[in-house]
């Protein structure tokens, strides 16, 4: 009985993603919320917010972020100054000077690009989109100002809001309660002078895959030079065709040209290619050569989703040989080191202007690249698919992995000295003819 509980634990452990927010490859990952007061007014206050994406590869895409919050007493927002609420409310009470906004529950989202410039702050005007820290640290900061009356004018009258949510742009994150902690330090554009918040609270926002999306995003196929088996992602990795939500779309359907993606601040649905995965993301892994000193791979990003373009993706990937990666060729590439000096974690995206925008499902909905590994024969092997990844994440979000059963198995111990041409040649044509026709 015992035995059976445990097989059935292996199962279950290849097939579901956890719902943790918890990740382990990123265990400090939060974005950062700090509202700094730098004065005070008649009937309030002057405090710049800012949002500190510390997430080391899940980054804020467009149309952006929307931050909202309760109010603990009758507070309203005078002016602002980067941002602005997305409703006046009724500021029908108030007679001369009328508010930027009156609603107890305001909801801000950024200014996009090319706001003039007395409209703007330092960090502001990027449209809400905030690139992952370990990508880009310096576009990783949002801020916005805001003006606050009626809000009491010290720092024992002044309250923190509450319930403050965090969407990016559609749910997943969930955030905590403000806390006071020690005031921001600014340091003048001259580094000569050092100033300092009146008083600072910090809120912290942590990400949840399963809150984000009720079923998982991307999967992950297998395929090798030495073996003419090509493992596709598991059936109904992200839904199957018959309960998915809006049903799936023929990848050669005439009106497929027709479909937009919504433009409202909401996360899109997606509008996916009907495969047997039903997954918007797939993430092909190729074992594709061997050599004496060295081995290469090659992995394959494809698109499935007709109502989004991912701009700015990442692509994270665990293998234990990444501590001898030599060359990688059209992606750019950052070591994760998410347990201490362990080098086997790394961060690929694409390059600026080149491939770093991942086009809608179609002909060109897919990037590329190739990875060359130096080997270490202490450790390397092509036995037991130690020659495949442990886990993938696209954008944050982990991606199902095939069972390790179905990996591509070597050949048997008489034909493992020698691999023919032809094999090859047919292997190369079987991945070609799987990435580029619809699962």
């Amino acid at each position: 009985m015992s035995c059976t509980v445990f097989l059935l634990f292996l199962l279950s452990s290849s097939f579901f993603v956890s719902t943790e927010a918890y990740d382990a490859l990123d265990p400090n990952g939060n974005i950062t919320i700090k509202w700094d007061i730098m004065s005070w007014t008649p009937d309030g206050y002057v405090a710049v917010v800012t949002l500190y994406n510390f997430q080391q590869y899940r980054h804020i895409d467009s149309p952006g972020w929307q931050l909202g919050w309760t109010w603990t007493k009758k507070e309203v927002i005078w002016s602002m100054m980067g941002g602005q609420a997305t409703d006046q409310g009724d500021c029908s009470k108030f007679k001369g000077s009328i508010p930027h906004c009156c609603k107890k529950n305001p909801t801000i989202v950024d200014l996009l690009p090319g706001t003039p410039y007395n409209q703007q702050i330092a960090n502001c005007c990027k449209g809400g989109v905030l690139t992952s820290w370990a990508q880009d640290p310096a576009n990783a900061v949002g801020s916005f100002q805001i003006s606050v009356g009626r809000s009491g004018t010290t720092n024992k009258t002044v309250r923190a809001p509450k319930n403050v949510t965090l969407k990016a742009p559609g749910p997943g994150y969930t955030c905590g309660r403000a806390s006071i902690v020690k005031p921001t330090r600014f340091i003048t554009s001259d580094k000569r002078r050092v100033t300092q918040a009146l008083m600072t609270w910090n809120i912290t926002c942590t990400y949840s895959q399963f809150l984000a999306s009720k079923t998982p995003t991307c999967c992950v196929s297998l395929s090798s030079f030495y073996n003419d088996t090509i493992v596709p992602c598991p059936t109904c990795s992200c839904g199957c065709r018959s309960n998915t939500t809006g049903g799936c779309v023929k990848g050669n359907s005439p009106h497929i040209a027709s479909v937009v993606p919504g433009s409202n601040r909401d996360i899109v649905t997606p509008v996916v290619q009907c495969t047997s995965h039903m997954c918007p993301i797939r993430v092909h892994w190729h074992v594709k050569l061997n050599y004496k000193e060295y081995w290469r791979v090659k992995v394959t990003i494809t698109n499935f989703n007709y109502a989004m373009n991912y701009s700015n993706w990442n692509l994270v990937v665990q293998h234990p040989n990444f501590d001898n990666l030599t060359q990688i060729f059209s992606f750019n590439y950052k070591s994760l080191t998410p347990y201490g000096d362990i080098n086997d974690t790394a961060l690929l995206w694409g390059l600026k202007f080149y491939n770093d925008f991942l086009m809608q499902a179609g002909p060109l909905g897919n990037v590329q690249s190739e990875l060359l590994f130096q080997k270490d024969l202490s450790t390397f092997s092509f036995e037991k698919g130690w020659a495949f990844p442990q886990r993938i994440y696209f954008n944050g979000d982990i991606c199902v992995m095939p069972p390790p059963d179905a990996y591509p198995m070597l050949p048997n111990a008489g034909s493992r000295q020698y691999i023919s041409l032809l094999t090859l040649f047919v292997t190369s044509l079987s991945t070609m003819a799987f990435l580029y026709v619809n699962a």
